[in-house]
């Protein structure tokens, strides 16, 4: 059994074998929790996202999708890119962001990673509103079945750390 904990913070300060980046498509850094990732973690994390997006993800990671470098300057030993849908009011794009959760522990269980850490994926930015998010993101890792022994969230506000602490329980 998977335990779920959270904790409020910067996720770039936790230690755990696998940190997930809520990345954008290009894997190249940019604003938020992806930006933060790539400034603390250093160049290794950019040249291998580059190595990426020269090979087998030219034209991006397909959102809902995820994939591993290492973790360069950070805590951790991996860092899993997981690129979160942008919230539609027109559109259900829930099973999207479930697949980011589920294709994190997929690798995650791969990489033999038996900490992860998340973030509130597509959260900021891509506005997807927080007790929604925290709903689809632990519903999923509940319902995931994978070898990783912890899942942290790793909520950068009181509001979404309110949020998934409702829905852990």
């Amino acid at each position: 059994m998977t335990a779920l904990t959270l904790a409020l913070g910067d996720l770039t300060r936790e230690h755990a074998d696998a940190l997930v980046n809520a990345a954008n498509s290009g894997l190249l850094g940019g604003g938020g929790v992806g930006g933060a990732i790539h400034r603390r973690g250093g160049p290794a994390i950019l040249a291998e996202c580059r190595a990426l997006r020269a090979g087998r993800y030219a034209k991006g990671l397909p959102t809902g999708r995820a994939v591993a470098t290492t973790a360069g300057d950070l805590d951790a030993r991996w860092v899993i890119h997981t690129v979160g849908p942008v919230w539609s009011a027109t559109e259900d794009r829930s099973a999207l962001l479930a697949s980011c959760h589920r294709e994190s522990l997929r690798v995650a269980g791969e990489l033999g990673a038996r900490t992860v850490a998340f973030p509130a994926i597509s959260t900021g930015v891509y506005r997807w509103p927080v007790d929604d998010a925290a709903r689809i993101a632990v519903d999923t890792v509940r319902n995931t079945p994978t070898s990783v022994d912890e899942v942290r969230f790793v909520l950068f506000d009181e509001r979404a750390y309110e949020a998934f602490a409702r829905r852990i329980g």
